[in-house]
């Protein structure tokens, strides 16, 4: 344990992990390390294919370090640092981005919200845009929490916030899928579907000296996404796909009569809007077709459960 560990803030009892993902981090993580220490028994840094020192400097500062041979995701890392800390019996999980943006010294008002059991997962969320960050990043998160959906005393709440702290539940019971940047709405999705508890405490973040052209914000935007519509079709095929089904068997239906229709006038059918139709129609029947046989599968895994 370590000698520095506030122990005032968490009882001595609980394994407290802080787990950082890093990808070619060797400005900024030596700092990290150091200021985590404080609040933690052991430091865990997922080396996520650096090609820098990253991950020799994570090692000279005493942190357990796992090594991804190539870059796999911010995803693939978080889900390392869940596996490392439920193999390793941890009682807690912090986690927070490894290029500077988070403050490890404001760990503990995350790990008060654990304390007081008012929560299985706490978000250090930015309640108001910081001075640096710039506006376009900004409003693109804003609009990312809003298609998270997940909220916190009715309030959207900062889903793409890294600096998170997991309590034993949710490192033994949270099953991360997603390997890109969608893993931290995947998570928040998944808890909140689970039934634990979420809160969130402010934090401030800064974003001076970060690179941020080498964070695509439109790719991330995708990424979180693209993972929020697989989980929902996983979790409602029936919804997900009859709905796409429903829409395209509409646009069979309009473009049908509207060939109908130029025929019956001009006594030609146009190819295309008669293609076009048959085509909706195929992919609308396929949809629901899908809709159904994974509503029926999902249904029976659950019921053998």
């Amino acid at each position: 344990m370590s000698p520095h560990r506030c122990s005032i803030v968490y009882g001595d009892p609980d394994l407290i992990v802080v787990g950082i993902p890093a990808l070619n981090e060797e400005r900024a993580i030596a700092k990290i390390i150091i200021r985590a220490q404080s609040f933690a028994d052991k430091i865990l840094v997922i080396n996520d294919g650096s090609n820098d020192d990253t991950g020799i400097i994570a090692t000279a500062l005493g942190a357990v370090v796992i090594n991804h041979h190539k870059n796999l995701g911010k995803g693939a890392a978080i889900r390392d640092c869940f596996d490392w800390a439920k193999q390793n019996s941890a009682d807690v999980l912090i986690t927070l981005d490894g290029d500077g943006q988070h403050d490890p010294r404001q760990i503990p008002a995350l790990l008060k919200a654990l304390k007081n059991g008012e929560a299985d997962v706490v978000i250090g969320g930015r309640l108001r845009r910081p001075a640096d960050m710039p506006l376009y990043k900004w409003v693109g998160a804003r609009m990312l929490d809003k298609a998270t959906t997940v909220k916190v005393d009715g309030r959207t709440i900062d889903s793409q916030s890294g600096f998170r702290a997991y309590s034993r539940r949710a490192i033994t019971q949270l099953v991360i899928s997603e390997y890109g940047m969608g893993v931290d709405a995947e998570i928040l999705v998944r808890a909140r579907n689970a039934g634990m508890k979420i809160a969130e405490v402010p934090v401030t973040v800064t974003y001076d000296n970060l690179e941020m052209s080498a964070r695509n914000p439109v790719m991330h935007a995708m990424d979180v996404v693209f993972s929020l519509l697989r989980f929902t079709s996983i979790r409602h095929p029936l919804l997900f796909y009859g709905g796409f089904g429903t829409l395209a068997l509409a646009v069979s239906l309009v473009f049908g009569l509207w060939t109908l229709d130029y025929y019956q006038k001009w006594g030609v059918v146009v190819t295309n809007l008669a293609l076009i139709s048959v085509a909706a129609g195929i992919l609308g029947f396929l949809a629901l077709f899908i809709g159904i046989i994974l509503t029926t599968l999902i249904t029976v895994i659950r019921e053998e459960r």
